[in-house]
């Protein structure tokens, strides 16, 4: 049986991935998954970057991978892209959109946001349709299982893990690295089966929560003299949403 790690939403946050990477690392884990959203935020978008490059095997982009290379007059926005540089905003601009792959005979996709667009944030207490749509179809993605859709669909964005079974499918959210908003402490999933295989066998998606220490972070971000910081302080230390955009 084959162990994927599934992780998203690091947001320039070293010592969330530091402690989430290590906590693979203790496991038997073949390879690790990235669903985006690397920079911002946070204060080490560079670093953030350059080490989900070196230790994932497959990353697609987030809203803000998206957004972050765009000409802004938004100081803040200003601020992440001197800390990236030209270099590895050409990286996260470059990202694929989703995912796709078969294990122990389930058909699965992953993303950022949503099936139609890396900004169309999908919450778990949506309609049954929107969360159906989820599993379509659509000019975003490649069909890599022969006009068949999708039955499991996981993603990332909201911040917030969860897992559902709308018409009998599985739906879940990986939750966050670097700025989880339901739980202060990182979040990633553990997907095991038998990879690229197209029968049926056991399957299984595991929530793990990992503990950092967040003052560091704080720390880190004051260093520097991160701008909106007060309300990334208040996200880290409470997971209640403040004022950034996620």
């Amino acid at each position: 049986m084959d162990t994927l790690a599934i992780i998203s939403d690091i947001h320039g946050n070293i010592p969330a991935l530091e402690a989430v990477l290590a906590d693979i690392r203790s496991r038997k884990v073949q390879s690790i998954i990235c669903l985006g959203d690397l920079a911002g935020k946070g204060p080490e978008s560079s670093e953030a970057v350059d080490l989900i490059r070196e230790t994932c095997d497959v990353v697609i982009q987030g809203n803000w991978d998206d957004f972050i290379s765009d000409a802004t007059d938004y100081s803040t926005l200003q601020w992440h892209q001197d800390q990236l540089g030209e270099e590895r905003m050409a990286y996260l601009k470059s990202l694929p959109f989703h995912h796709d792959f078969w294990i122990s005979g389930k058909r699965v996709r992953l993303f950022h946001a949503s099936a139609k667009s890396v900004h169309h944030r999908v919450q778990p207490s949506h309609s049954e349709e929107e969360r159906l749509a989820m599993f379509d179809n659509t000019d975003q993605t490649d069909n890599l299982f022969d006009g068949q859709t999708p039955n499991v669909v996981g993603y990332a964005d909201i911040h917030s893990a969860y897992l559902q079974h709308p018409d009998f499918r599985t739906l879940f959210n990986v939750g966050s690295v670097g700025n989880p908003l339901d739980i202060p402490e990182s979040s990633y999933v553990l997907m095991s089966g038998n990879y690229g295989e197209t029968s049926p066998a056991p399957f299984s998606i595991e929530f793990v929560r990992v503990a950092y220490d967040i003052e560091e972070s704080i720390r880190r971000a004051r260093e520097v003299e991160m701008p909106e910081l007060q309300p990334y302080i208040h996200e880290l230390r409470t997971a209640v949403y403040r004022g950034q955009q996620g």
